[in-house]
């Protein structure tokens, strides 16, 4: 006896939507997208100066964006932080 039941398959990821996905990471003055939308911000000190970090979640996909701003540190920038 044979049967056709397919096994259970798992849950396909989110993925990010297109503006998402052409957001460069890592990069100093890297431009996000229209649909962030801006959340918390905050400060460090850091030895060379301050660094600024700002959250934001995009409406489309739901992905969750830090940006660090820090003059100091070139591949600062876009950090996805949760999809």
């Amino acid at each position: 006896m044979t049967t056709n039941a397919q096994a259970p398959q798992k849950p396909t990821a989110t993925a990010l939507c297109e503006p998402c996905s052409g957001i460069q990471r890592h990069w100093r003055k890297a431009p996000g997208h229209a649909e962030l939308v801006q959340g918390k911000h905050s400060r460090e000190d850091r030895g060379n100066g301050q660094a600024s970090f700002t959250r934001y979640r995009c409406d489309r996909c739901g992905a969750a964006w830090e940006y660090e701003n820090n003059k100091a540190k070139q591949h600062a920038g876009w950090a996805l932080l949760a999809l």
